[in-house]
């Protein structure tokens, strides 16, 4: 498993375009894998149904799905998710 290093703010953009202005961004990269197996939960998850502790967890995973359904994840096969989640599983280690 790759290790990477803790975002900074110097890694953070500024987005122009929401509707209350500039905000902060940063730009994470996420193996394949990991991405089709995020997105294959998010998209079969009840979101009201995930335990939190603030609604903006909520919101935060709803935005990480609307970030995954920009990327080609979104046609994954019933074959890639099956592969990616033994990819992503077999060295856990936990």
């Amino acid at each position: 498993m790759t290790l990477c290093m803790p975002l900074t703010w110097d890694d953070a953009l500024m987005e122009i375009g929401f509707p209350w202005g500039s905000t902060p961004t940063v730009d994470l990269r996420l193996w394949r894998s990991d991405a089709i197996v995020l997105f294959d939960w998010l998209m079969s998850t009840d979101l009201n149904a995930v335990p939190i502790k603030h609604p903006a967890q909520k919101q935060a995973l709803a935005d990480l799905l609307a970030r995954l359904e920009e990327v080609d994840v979104i046609e994954s096969t019933e074959e890639e998710i099956a592969a990616a989640q033994e990819e992503v599983a077999k060295d856990m280690g936990w």
